[in-house]
């Protein structure tokens, strides 16, 4: 006699994070900025007039946004994306010893491929 065969669940890959954001917004693991150093061992830090964009690693997406008409607008980014966003707009967290950083989607510049 046949054993009848278990269903494989299909699951979306879960953060480990303990920390769901909500509607459009993302949660982005920055990537440690490289210090300039002169042949002296001086740090020459970053003016704010040399303005770059960041990088990061997404670690936790929202649901999606909900449009007018009540539907909801599935987010571009997944977990573990590497996304290029502006220095001053998100807001820092810290979070199990991480420095996280929360935007909303449309403040992504772009995805890193």
């Amino acid at each position: 006699m046949r054993k009848p065969k278990k269903k494989k669940s299909i699951q979306k890959p879960k953060s480990q994070l303990k920390l769901q954001p909500l509607g459009d917004r993302v949660v982005v693991k920055p990537q440690a900025i490289e210090e300039r150093k002169t042949s002296f061992g001086l740090i020459i830090p970053d003016t704010m007039s040399k303005e770059k964009p960041e990088t990061g690693t997404v670690v936790a997406v929202g649901d999606g946004k909900i449009a007018d008409n009540g539907s909801r607008i599935k987010m571009t980014v997944k977990v573990g994306d590497m996304v290029l966003f502006s220095k001053y707009v998100p807001d820092e967290i810290k979070l199990d010893g991480q420095d996280l950083i929360i935007l909303r989607e449309d403040q992504i510049l772009g995805i890193i491929k």
